[in-house]
């Protein structure tokens, strides 16, 4: 039965599974410990007259292998001593215990250095009575479960203050006893492998040059295919302005007498302002509205308006030179005044031209 444990054991820690292992320092490690181990014999039990000596100096030897920073599984061997008891046949009882041991053993960082440990297991024991007066064993499997408190003195090197708890070691009818025991100890464990080398301090890098930037625009001249740009300007990565689109608007009021599409002289300004500022964004379009008093017939007054604008696209493109297909004229009548009535002052300022300049035209962008 013992044997056929051992090999269970050992099949169930085989390397396949992967150790975690983020610096050089291998996932087996080895250790040993040693501690006071108190079995708990039933001295009310009628067959035992005088209790002895049920502590002594215990100690355990063990590997193990990592799964991960948190889980390890451990194999060893732990001698637990013996307790020893007086019948009443006044013959001596002697009892020893040792066996394999196999379990999961957790690990749950305090600190830098301190850690927490809780294992869990199973302990294949083999129980001898050592005196002369009896001649008996037994064996079996006894589960175990214990804690403990770690001090990290290196990477490799950790010493463990542990408590063990083991149930049912031994149930023999004929001497009438049933074991428990507790185990106080330390226990000191060795990780294979080279601890991580101290950080070399990483050379300091000769000076770069020091690239020239003359118009201070954040790109060096070597690069700079524009190298006098405004140190106002937004630019790109070669160094040039970088440019949008921007909309403009502009209107003018030209006037008439009543009854009349010829343009008055105190208009012409209007006019010439909004021929430079066609000149000015040559891609931009212009739309010249008529517009008429409410004094006659509504066809009439139509007819009026669109004379009247077709008077300033014709003064636009004749006197100012701004081509033909960036004009266009149209004439609304009465149909949108600016003071509703037929008043001498309604009349003035309905009687009217207006011009809508639309257009876009590059401008840089700031910083």
């Amino acid at each position: 039965m013992k044997k056929t444990l051992i090999a269970a054991l050992v099949l169930g820690i085989a390397p396949s599974a992967y150790a975690s292992n983020t610096d050089s320092l291998s996932p087996w490690y080895l250790g040993a410990g040693v501690g006071i181990n108190d079995f708990e014999p039933n001295c009310d039990s009628k067959s035992m007259k005088v209790c002895g000596d049920d502590s002594g100096v215990a100690w355990d030897v063990f590997g193990g292998y990592l799964l991960n920073e948190h889980f390890a599984f451990e194999l060893g061997y732990r001698d637990l001593n013996s307790a020893d008891w007086t019948d009443y046949s006044d013959k001596v009882n002697d009892v020893s215990v040792d066996g394999i041991s196999f379990g999961i053993n957790t690990f749950w960082p305090i600190d830098e250095k301190w850690h927490f440990s809780v294992e869990a297991g199973a302990f294949a024991y083999n129980l001898d009575n050592d005196s002369q007066d009896y001649d008996y064993s037994d064996d079996g499997v006894s589960p175990y479960f214990g804690a403990g408190l770690g001090y990290q003195f290196t990477k490799q090197l950790s010493l463990l203050a542990k408590y063990r708890r083991y149930e049912n070691l031994g149930e023999i009818d004929s001497v009438n006893f049933d074991f428990e025991s507790n185990y106080w100890g330390l226990i000191l464990s060795y990780r294979f492998g080279d601890a991580p080398a101290p950080a070399k301090p990483a050379p300091t890098p000769a000076p770069m040059p020091v690239a020239l930037d003359s118009d201070k625009d954040g790109v060096t001249d070597n690069l700079d295919k524009c190298t006098n740009t405004p140190i106002t300007h937004k630019v790109d990565r070669n160094g040039c302005t970088i440019y949008q689109d921007k909309r403009v608007r502009m209107a003018i009021n030209a006037k008439f007498d009543n009854d009349s599409a010829v343009i008055k002289p105190v208009s012409y300004n209007e006019i010439e302002k909004l021929a430079k500022f066609m000149q000015k964004y040559p891609k931009a379009q212009v739309q010249i509205s008529g517009h008429a008093s409410n004094v006659g017939s509504a066809s009439y007054n139509l007819t009026l308006s669109q004379q009247r604008a077709d008077a300033v696209a014709a003064m636009l493109s004749e006197r100012y030179g701004i081509d033909a297909s960036r004009v266009s004229a149209k004439g609304y009548g009465i149909t949108q005044p600016l003071m509703e009535g037929s008043s001498p002052e309604a009349n003035a300022v309905n009687r009217r031209i207006e011009a809508e300049v639309i257009g876009s035209h590059k401008e840089a962008v700031l910083k």
